[in-house]
Parts: C-alpha cells; sequence; structure tokens
C-alpha cells in the first residue's frame, strides 16, 4: 500500500558553523555501547513513493513527531522557520492570514498536501493559508525544495509542503492536553485511536482561543483586541481484507473565526472592527491493490478540498463571501523489478482529473461562479545502482482547460553516495507551472476586471549539494545551492492581470546540519541565504537575505523522571515589503522591516506513567518586530500545561 500520507549576527554564523545539523536527511540514535548510528529515514513526497532519503537527490526536509512535541509547536507554520529555504510571513499575532515562500517563490507557488489532498484555495489565489492549521496528530512534515511540477503539477514552482498524518497503532490509546498562557489563550485536545491487525480508527479535537491580542500594531495607537478561535477535527479510517488489497479514508475540518483590521496610507493597518468566519474540509478516500507479490501496486483514490469564508464589516453584516473548491479523482500504479543492490528499478504511471471551483459574490460585484477542469498524465523512472548511485526522472503533461495552453512539464535528480567516506553528492533540475487562478481570470471588484487571456506562470530551477557525517556520524552538514528562473509572472494590481515581461532571478545557498553532541542532547541548524530580483532588477517583497535557526533539544532524567528541554534562536533577517491600497494605487511604496531574533524555551517532565507536565517560554527577548508592514506581533508571553496519555 502506497503511504499517503542586511548583516548576518556573527555569533549565530558561529553557532551554526559549531553546532549546525540537518534535519533533512537521518536521525542519529545512541545504543549501549556508546555507538552512535544513522537510522534510515524514509521521504513520501520526492517521488511520490516511499524512498530512503540517501536515495533522494532533491533537497528535503523531514519534520519528526518528536520534534513537534519537543519544540511544543502548536501551529504548524511555527516549525517551518527552522527549515532551510523558507520564508514564513504572517500578518500579526496567532491566526492571521500566514504566507510560506520556499526559495523566493511567492506563496502562491508553494503546493500544500494534508494526507495526499491538495489543499491550496482555488478563491483564495491559490494559495494556501497556514494560519489555521494546528499541530493536531501530525507525524511527519516533509518539505520539498525546487520545481515540482513534474510530480504535482501547477502551483508546485517553489516546491511543496507535505502534512502526513498519524495512522493508529495496535490497541487503544486516548490522549488529552489542556493549556493556559499569555493573552489570555486557552488551548485543549483529545484524541482517540484503535488499532487491530486489519483495521483501525481514530479521531482528534482540538480548540485554541486567543483573547487579548492586536493585529494592527498596538503601538500604531490601535486598541482594538483581536480574538481568534479555532476548532479543528479530524479523522481516519482504514481497514485491510486481504494482505494485498486496504481501504483507507481520511477528513479534517478547521473551523475558524478571527478579527481583522485595515490598511491605511501611512502606519499598515489600522482598527476597522471588521471579522472573517471560515471552515475548510479537506477529505479524502483511496483503495490500493498490490499484484504479483508487490511487484505491482495500483492505488486509486478521490479527494475534496472545500474552503468557505465569510467576511462582515463592524455591524456584523456579509460584505463578502468566497467559497473555493477542489475534487480530483487519480490513479497511481507503480513496477518495481531488478535485482537489489545491484540494479533495481522503479516506473510509476498516474493519472487525474482535476476540477477547480470559486464561487464569490459581495454587494458591489454580485455572484461569480466559475470552474475549470484539467486532466494530468505523468510517469517516473527510479534506479538504483550497487547501492551507490541513485537517479530519477520524470515527465509530465496537463491538458488544462481551453482558456490557456497545456504544459509539459520535466525533472531529473541524480545522488552518489561514497561507501567509505559516506559523502553523498546530490543534484535536481526540473521545470515548474502556476496557472492562473480563478480570480486573476475571472475576477471582479469596483476597480478590477479579470483577464481570460492570462497564461501560466512557469520556471526553471536547479540545484547542487553535498552532504557530509563527520565523527562517526555524529555530525551531518548539507550545503546546496539552488538557482530559478520564473517567467511570465502574474500582477494582479491595477485594473486587472497581466503576465509580466522578462525573468525573475532568484539563487541562494542552504545550510543545515544536524549534531548528537551526547547522550540525549542534540542540536540542529539552518541558514538560507537568498538573492531574490524581479525582472526589473528590484529586490522581491518579503524574501530576507539571511534567515537562520538553531535549535538544541535534551532529553534526561530528573529522579527516575523523563524530561526535556528545548531552546530555540530564530534569526530574520531585513527585507522589503509592498505596501499596496486597491482603491490608492498611487500611494503604494516599498518599506524596509529590520531584522529581528527570536528566542523560545520549553521544558517538560513526566510526573507519572502518561502524565506529564509543560510549559514553554516564546519571545523571550521581548523583540518588537513586523513581518508585515504595519501588523503587530506578539511580545514576550508564556504557557503551561498539561497532558495526559492512556
Amino acid at each position: 500500500m502506497r503511504i499517503t500520507n542586511t548583516t548576518l549576527p556573527t555569533s549565530l554564523i558561529a553557532s551554526l558553523a559549531i553546532a549546525a545539523v540537518t534535519q533533512t536527511v537521518a536521525n542519529a540514535q545512541q545504543i549501549d555501547d556508546g555507538t552512535v548510528v544513522t537510522l534510515p529515514e524514509i521521504v513520501v513526497s520526492a517521488s511520490r513513493v516511499p524512498l530512503l532519503a540517501e536515495q533522494v537527490g532533491s533537497a528535503v526536509t523531514v519534520i519528526t513527531e518528536e520534534e513537534l512535541e519537543d519544540r511544543q509547536i502548536r501551529i504548524v507554520s511555527d516549525v517551518l522557520r527552522d527549515v532551510p529555504g523558507l520564508a514564513v510571513s504572517r500578518t500579526g499575532p496567532q491566526g492571521a492570514f500566514t504566507q510560506v515562500r520556499i526559495r523566493g517563490a511567492e506563496g502562491n507557488q508553494t503546493l500544500v498536501l494534508i494526507d495526499g489532498i491538495e489543499a491550496n484555495n482555488p478563491a483564495g489565489g491559490s494559495e494556501f493559508d497556514f494560519a489555521n492549521l494546528l499541530n493536531l496528530e501530525i507525524e511527519r512534515v516533509e518539505v520539498l525544495r525546487g520545481p515540482q511540477s513534474a510530480l504535482y503539477g501547477s502551483d508546485a514552482i517553489g516546491g511543496v509542503i507535505n502534512i502526513i498524518t498519524k495512522k493508529p497503532d495496535d490497541g487503544l490509546s486516548v490522549v488529552t492536553r489542556g493549556e493556559l498562557g499569555s493573552f489570555n489563550t486557552t488551548n485543549g485536545m483529545v484524541s482517540f485511536n484503535y488499532g487491530a491487525e486489519q483495521f483501525y480508527v481514530g479521531g482528534a479535537f482540538e480548540r485554541l482561543m486567543v483573547e487579548d491580542q492586536y493585529i494592527a500594531d498596538e503601538r500604531n495607537g490601535n486598541p482594538e483586541k483581536d480574538p481568534y478561535r479555532n476548532n479543528t477535527g479530524r479523522f481516519t479510517f482504514g481497514v485491510q481484507p486481504t494482505d494485498n488489497f486496504a481501504i483507507d479514508a481520511t477528513g479534517w475540518i478547521i473551523d475558524s473565526y478571527r478579527h481583522g483590521d485595515a490598511s491605511a496610507v501611512v502606519v499598515g493597518a489600522v482598527d476597522n472592527f471588521s471579522t472573517s468566519k471560515s471552515i475548510q474540509r479537506y477529505g479524502r478516500a483511496g483503495a490500493s491493490l498490490d499484484l504479483f507479490d508487490g511487484l505491482w501496486g495500483n492505488e486509486i483514490s478521490i479527494s475534496r478540498t472545500d474552503v468557505d469564508t465569510d467576511f462582515l464589516n463592524a455591524a456584523g453584516l456579509e460584505t463578502f463571501t468566497s467559497e473555493g473548491t477542489i475534487n480530483k479523482i487519480d490513479y497511481q500504479g507503480d513496477v518495481t523489478f531488478g535485482e537489489e543492490g545491484v540494479a533495481e528499478h522503479g516506473l510509476s504511471f498516474l493519472a487525474e482529473r482535476t476540477t477547480e471551483s470559486q464561487f464569490t459574490s459581495s454587494g458591489f460585484a454580485g455572484p461569480n461562479d466559475k470552474s475549470i477542469t484539467s486532466y494530468s498524465y505523468a510517469g517516473e523512472y527510479r534506479g538504483a545502482y550497487q547501492d551507490q548511485f541513485f537517479v530519477s526522472a520524470g515527465l509530465r503533461y496537463d491538458d488544462n482547460d481551453p482558456l490557456f495552453d497545456n504544459e509539459l512539464t520535466w525533472r531529473l535528480t541524480g545522488a552518489w553516495l561514497s561507501p567509505e567516506w559516506g559523502t553523498r553528492p546530490h543534484a535536481s533540475v526540473g521545470t515548474g507551472v502556476k496557472n492562473p487562478t480563478l480570480f486573476e481570470l475571472f475576477g471582479s471588484t469596483p476597480t478590477f476586471t479579470g483577464n481570460p487571456n492570462l497564461q501560466p506562470e512557469s520556471s526553471i530551477g536547479w540545484d547542487v549539494g553535498i552532504e557530509q557525517p563527520f565523527w562517526d556520524d555524529r555530525v551531518i552538514v548539507d550545503v546546496t545551492y539552488f538557482n530559478n528562473r520564473i517567467e511570465d509572472l502574474i500582477q494582479g494590481g491595477g485594473n486587472t492581470a497581466i503576465n509580466l515581461p522578462g525573468t525573475s532571478k532568484i539563487q541562494g545557498v542552504e545550510v543545515s546540519a544536524t549534531a548528537v553532541v551526547m547522550e540525549g542532547l542534540s542540536v540542529t541548524g539552518a541558514y538560507t541565504y537568498t538573492d531574490g530580483k524581479d525582472a526589473n532588477g528590484a529586490e522581491l517583497v518579503r524574501r530576507p537575505m539571511h534567515i537562520a535557526s538553531l535549535v538544541t533539544n535534551y532529553n534526561f532524567d530528573v529522579a527516575a523522571m523523563p524530561a526535556n528541554l528545548n531552546l530555540a534562536i530564530r534569526y530574520t533577517g531585513a527585507q522589503d515589503d509592498i505596501v499596496f491600497l486597491s482603491f490608492f494605487p498611487s500611494a503604494t511604496r516599498i518599506e524596509r522591516l529590520d531584522a529581528f531574533t527570536l528566542v523560545d524555551l520549553g521544558g517538560s517532565l513526566e510526573v507519572a506513567d502518561g502524565v506529564e507536565i509543560y510549559a514553554r517560554g516564546e519571545n523571550l527577548l521581548d523583540e518588537q518586530y513586523q513581518e508585515v508592514f504595519g501588523f503587530g506581533t506578539p511580545g514576550v508571553a508564556g504557557y503551561a500545561g498539561l497532558r495526559l496519555a492512556f
């Protein structure tokens, strides 16, 4: 069954150089005799089939469930700040609109998958808003960097973020957690899971409420509090009636409510007492059949994404509503053959039918109901030779709606593993595509009319890197250079949307490292340098040139009780931001945002079997900063809670 599931401070550079290490490739573990061994890490997203990380030529980061728990991650976007190549921009505090950019590409050029479900919102610029994604029973997060349209189609110019949730283990388990903290925050979670030899079922629910926070920066004279509430539920189900046949299903529902503020000419954002309500629904069901002793795997699935959002004014009257849906049916076949350890081969074939729909309505524009359907066909070859040389080649054809051109995309990857030194050079090259959004094609406002003549954005990108272990694999360092060229960028400002002439050029370096300092003590680090320019040579906005993180984790015992300490330091360099007012385009300007450093510290103690108390502090330096011009961010904060597992 296929698994679907400015200047950088010198002290921080030194810390990264000394202690750094990769979240990208492997986990290290110390066994009884003191020897540190490297456990094989499985990567799903790099080829749409599970592969050993050492066989992957693309740049990929895997964040495990243990890392998420050790860092006490509550909102997934927070841990993405520790991934090389990623820039996170949040328009204010928790629950505010959150963009994630990979290697300088736009937010809507990042494809997000949740348990194999395409989660980008067709009615929201084909972008996924990370604001509402809680860490609810997430088993792993995979971040695949570089153009991936040969595997995944549109929206994958920058890369892919693949969220995989847990499937129940054998037996019954119940977990619950309660938490209180700054800004009048309450958070509670409960999960139920049961697994047997041929059957599993599970469900979970989490509620997060933050009452005393400010979206428009309070320092600019905005006293209105902007509460945020999130209710998230998920379920999973699977049955395997025979050894070679299985059925599984999964679903998410996210019900969120948040206040919003308005844009202003001088300070960027001001109180306006508006609100929005959103219901996000994601569902998928699939069946898999393995034939010829597993040499030929088959899987067919159907999935649906539905994001429904209502915007209300200060009087509680609806001003705008939107609903974006994706309905997809796909088949994937996987064939393996060859001789183990000599020459092993894999072939995958994929066929998809996808319909994206957008419904919008407002008092000034009336209803707008549009949809487009595409058919896609893809194939990939994977080869492993002498357990040292690994290659892949992929090709995809998208038969798009007649409104815009069909697309042919491709990708090549390669890696070599030195048996003597453990050195692993790796490289990839490929093309990416981003179809026009339904709003860009058909949208309508008092100042904007869609352009049905738009063509897809396109890119070609490549990277080359080397991974090297040191000191009996206690330290692993990876350095990667990347280069991306994006053409036909769509600009939606002004009266309509147009394809811009010229090429945006983005290049940079990613450094990641992991060190097992001693038993229980590990350090991970990441640094990204990004040089991004548009076709006119102007710096791309919301892409800091320097981003770095350093995370130290220590597992130890206190009077035979398991304990954990986690320290995270995250640096974001200075960056440009654009201030754009749709009704006053002449007031559009560029603002420079200062660099900032955030320090978080958390700890936990298991006081009895299955009973854990924990606490954490965030932004301990009380840094005053903005990620988007005019929008406030939280100061120093503290949280504490209790977790019970049965």
